[in-house]
């Protein structure tokens, strides 16, 4: 599992103007699984997803193809982590830790 930390590096009115091609995005990774949550920080200085995959290299080639990083308007910085605990709906995803 994955925390997808974007920092804007572009002032909002470039990332409002960018935002519909993110969306669409956004939501062609969810349909395809790989996005569990998504939102805006509170300041308003970037957002968060939460990515389901094993395979570090493969988030950053997916984060690779977000409109905001092609256009060179956000950052993002990648933590994975194990999930061994989760909310019964997200029991599929839960994780056991390395032998």
């Amino acid at each position: 599992m994955f925390v997808l930390e974007l920092m804007y590096t572009a002032p909002l009115e470039q990332i409002d103007e960018a935002l519909p091609r993110h969306a669409q995005w956004l939501r062609g990774q969810f349909e395809a699984g790989a996005f569990l949550a998504a939102g805006r920080k509170v300041p308003r200085e970037g957002g968060v997803i939460l990515a389901a995959g094993a395979d570090r290299a493969a988030v950053e080639a997916l984060v690779a193809t977000d409109p905001f990083v092609r256009e060179g308007l956000t950052e993002y910085r990648i933590t994975e982590f194990v999930a061994t605990v989760t909310a019964p709906a997200l029991e599929g995803y839960r994780e056991r830790l390395p032998a």
